[in-house]
């Protein structure tokens, strides 16, 4: 390196070591001409042995601006070339090892006051990280510096000014680590006043979320726009429980206006990751699995409260989208499909009047382009993204020209698929099918939910013991919180779904595995990261909601229904605790912590109690073992609701008018007995 120039082609290399990695994501790095290695003690080993930094970079392989920086600065044999000079450098799919990416992301967020994909860090051979970022140009632009720039500069510094580089990296890692115990003495500050406080968590956030609540376009905030779809599930089930009109409205006019807009595949079904803009018209074109599980809840809840066909249709379209094509030969579900095709953001998803009109033929055409808002001038790049956004009615009267649209987009480009088999966003899509089954009284969603469940059972599962994903049948690294969380809460989905013991049993198992391995002592909470998943600079211990829930927040969730479906001191206990010490940690902002609210609502207002007993014809319905649901008059009672099935009458439960008969009790008091099947609220 001679006055920051440096020709690095001499030092690309013709392949790296994540060849034969399981992640499509390293996968996707393993010809680039920077010689990767995957997280481990060989790159840690070499970059002690060489006196080398280490450089870090974490994204997903569907992950836009991870493509941008890959082709720019990855397959670049210049940038490559100063890389392989001057450091080590690891990759890390963040979807693998959500440690390693929460722990570095914290650095990320405390050196440019935000975070994301991809992320870019710079540590020592013992993981103490001196700078951070994320995206970086290969050349300065968008008033970033370049990464070219970037590297060289470094690379000087730890040769010339090594001193200053570990003085940060030890200062950065004493604040996390004090954070960490901050927080921890919070927790028991926060422990005293939880109980008092609890009910008046939900006011706050409610008021947090009408102030920030976008009256006229729906959604919360400005653009862009992220669905969260667990705060929408939290407003539904406070709305219904504090009878808050206000409340239900953000509600019912945001998930009204996601359906109508372009973050919503009006073609093929299914949402993108999130909008663009304020309108939901132009999204951020990739599908994740986790949001589209959520939002099936979502829109599930939704319609629970209102009885709103719209909102049972796109649940049920966007259990379509999985099923068609996000779903495995064995039922397992893989993780996403890109935003990219050909080079382009959307091109996959975007059409020409001309070319509707070419498909469809002039009449019909000219009518779908008037319905979807698709003009000769185009809403996004010249191009169009179908949309209802201007008012038209949600309806089906042209499901031959979408079926016909679909399977000629299918031609023409193709989507890169993410097929990695998560065991939590999994989960997530087996409460989604369990949830539907049980609205709409249909078997073939809890058939697909427990086809799921059987997957992960067989490839993801060993014992009581989880694994984080999978490809080909092979699994990765050791469970996180969240895998166990998660797993946890589909196992309860699927009890509620079934009525059978062997799940509910098995949620317990997952539970206290969960305690075993993450539990961070009495009344303190979870740990992202146990024993089985080595160790890092610190320990993480999420309990803000994010994209996806927080595990300590299911974990809370899954406890608090144990306690109320196999009771016992034990778990009751337990979710105490556990809600205790997450009202601490929701007090400053108890809007970012919607799914510990959830199981704190769940906590406090249980379910009502609804005992079932067959009527002769019904008896041998459902035994435990079987794979079969029970009736449709079961599958269809209300979702807030704690169901025991009696498949013979009993003496305090008796059969009314030879027809199966329903006991409810709710709200402290027990109904007369009825053949009528119970008001869904």
């Amino acid at each position: 390196m001679e006055n920051g120039r440096y020709d690095g082609r001499k030092d690309v290399i013709m392949s790296n070591h994540l060849k034969g990695q399981a992640s499509p994501y390293l996968l996707q790095h393993a010809d680039n001409p920077v010689e990767w290695y995957p997280w481990g003690e060989e790159a840690f080993a070499k970059a002690k042995r060489e006196d080398k930094p280490v450089f870090l970079s974490v994204g997903y392989s569907t992950c836009h601006w991870c493509h941008v920086m890959a082709h720019e600065s990855f397959e670049n044999e210049e940038i490559a070339g100063i890389l392989n000079r001057y450091f080590v450098s690891v990759k890390v799919d963040r979807e693998e090892r959500p440690d390693i990416d929460s722990v570095y992301m914290a650095v990320c967020q405390a050196f440019t006051g935000n975070g994301g994909w991809p992320m870019s860090v710079f540590m020592t051979a013992q993981q103490k990280p001196f700078f951070a970022g994320t995206y970086f140009p290969p050349a300065a632009r968008y008033g970033r510096m370049g990464f070219r720039e970037l590297l060289l500069a470094i690379a000087d510094k730890w040769q010339t000014n090594r001193e200053g580089l570990t003085e940060s990296a030890e200062m950065i890692l004493a604040q996390l680590r004090a954070g960490q115990e901050n927080g921890e003495i919070g927790e028991n500050r926060d422990k005293v006043r939880a109980d008092t406080e609890g009910e008046r968590l939900f006011q706050r956030a409610a008021e947090l979320f009408a102030a920030s609540f976008d009256e006229e376009n729906g959604g919360f905030g400005s653009a862009p726009k992220f669905p969260t779809p667990h705060n929408l599930i939290f407003l539904t089930l406070y709305a219904a429980l504090f009878h808050d009109d206000a409340a239900w409205r953000q509600v019912s006019k945001t998930l009204l206006q996601m359906r109508r807009g372009g973050i919503f595949d009006q073609i093929g079904y299914g949402f993108s990751r999130y909008s663009t803009d304020a309108v939901y018209l132009v999204p951020h074109f990739e599908k994740m699995l986790y949001d589209n599980a959520l939002l099936i809840l979502a829109y599930a809840a939704a319609y629970e409260a209102s009885g709103e066909e719209i909102f049972l249709d796109t649940a049920r379209k966007t259990a379509a989208y999985l099923l068609r094509e996000m779903c495995g030969e064995e039922g397992e579900f893989f993780s996403a499909q890109d935003a990219d095709c050909e080079g382009e953001e959307g091109k996959y998803y975007v059409w020409s009047y001309e070319e509707i009109l070419h498909i469809l033929g002039q009449e019909r055409g000219e009518a779908f382009c008037a319905c979807y808002g698709i003009t000769e001038q185009g809403n996004f790049e010249g191009k169009n993204i179908p949309n209802l956004l201007g008012g038209e009615a949600i309806a089906d009267a042209f499901d031959q020209e979408k079926k016909l649209l679909y399977d000629y987009r299918k031609t023409r480009a193709k989507l890169h698929l993410d097929d990695k088999v998560l065991t939590s966003w999994n989960a997530l899509a087996i409460c989604a099918l369990s949830v539907l089954s049980r609205v709409t009284g249909e078997r073939r969603y809890l058939s697909a939910a427990e086809r799921a469940g059987r997957f992960i059972e067989r490839y993801l599962v060993n014992g009581d013991r989880l694994y984080v994903s999978c490809r080909g049948h092979a699994p990765s690294v050791n469970g996180f919180l969240d895998d166990y969380a998660f797993w946890a809460a589909a196992q309860i989905g699927l009890y509620e779904a079934t009525l059978r013991p062997v799940y509910l049993r098995r949620a317990a198992e997952i539970c206290d595995e969960a305690g075993r391995q993450f539990g961070a002592g009495s009344g303190r909470g979870y740990f992202l990261s146990g024993a089985q998943n080595g160790s890092l600079i610190v320990r993480p211990k999420e309990t803000y909601d994010g994209a996806l829930p927080s595990g300590n927040a299911v974990m809370a969730y899954s406890l608090v229904r144990l306690s109320q479906l196999m009771p016992s001191d034990a778990y009751e206990r337990a979710a105490k605790r556990q809600l205790s010490f997450l009202a601490g940690e929701a007090s400053q902002y108890p809007a970012a912590h919607s799914m510990f609210l959830i199981a704190d609502l769940f906590y406090r207002f249980p379910p009502s109690k609804i005992t079932v007993v067959l009527a002769d014809e019904g008896q041998g319905n459902v035994k435990d073992g079987e794979t079969a649901a029970p009736d449709e008059s079961i599958g269809r009672l209300p979702l807030y609701a704690d169901v025991t099935l009696l498949e013979r009458p009993t003496q305090e439960y008796r059969v009314l008018n030879h027809q199966t008969t329903y006991y409810v009790c709710k709200d402290q008091t027990c109904l007369p007995p009825t053949n009528q099947i119970p008001e869904r609220w």
